[in-house]
């Protein structure tokens, strides 16, 4: 059973709402467009709040959908993160696009928040907190989710659920190793 809760994490992170939405709405394929990242970000650049929100959240809702399915099925906090991971590389390595995904943002997003709610107002402090002084959604974004495995421990979550809460940032981390790299470089 524990295997094939991975397996459909996996195959559930490779549902790629930014493809199937712009695809069906705008007949387009994201992947020639923008950026050619097939996220919510680069879709809300090119064709607005509406489909952001859209995929922001069809993307959400499969790290959602993962965590609950864990529960429902009884299975232990670090094998729910398990499942959040599996969805997450489905996201950024997607079977059903040939390996090239999104960034996995909104499924991590939708996942710890459904795994731990309180950690909605923890994000949201942090980026509010860091943004000033890095002037970049996504670093400021990022070094917010540095303070979620802080927070599942003093909250008294076993060790390996931080680990692991930790191994997906980092995954998130190189995700974004590219877009890292551009922000951080010295100005010439």
């Amino acid at each position: 059973m524990l295997w094939l809760y991975f397996i459909i994490s996996y195959l559930i992170g490779s549902i790629m709402f930014g493809f199937l939405i712009t695809k069906i709405i705008y007949r387009n394929d994201i992947r020639n467009q923008g950026s050619g990242n097939v996220g919510a970000r680069n879709a809300g650049r090119l064709y607005g709040k509406t489909a952001f929100v859209l995929i922001f959240l069809g993307d959400a809702l499969k790290g959602a959908l993962v965590i609950l399915a864990a529960r429902y099925l009884q299975f232990s906090e670090s094998i729910q993160l398990l499942g959040l991971a599996l969805a997450i590389l489905g996201h950024i390595k997607p079977i059903t696009l040939k390996f090239k995904g999104g960034k996995g943002i909104a499924t991590f997003i939708g996942g710890i928040i459904t795994f731990e709610p309180i950690l909605a107002p923890v994000i949201i402090l942090g980026f509010v907190v860091l943004y000033p002084f890095m002037k970049s959604f996504t670093l400021a974004g990022l070094g917010a989710f540095l303070f979620i495995p802080v927070v599942l421990l003093l909250k008294n979550n076993d060790w390996l659920s931080c680990i692991i809460a930790l191994g997906i940032i980092a995954m998130l981390y190189a995700a974004h190793a590219e877009n890292l790299k551009e922000r951080l470089k010295p100005n010439e």
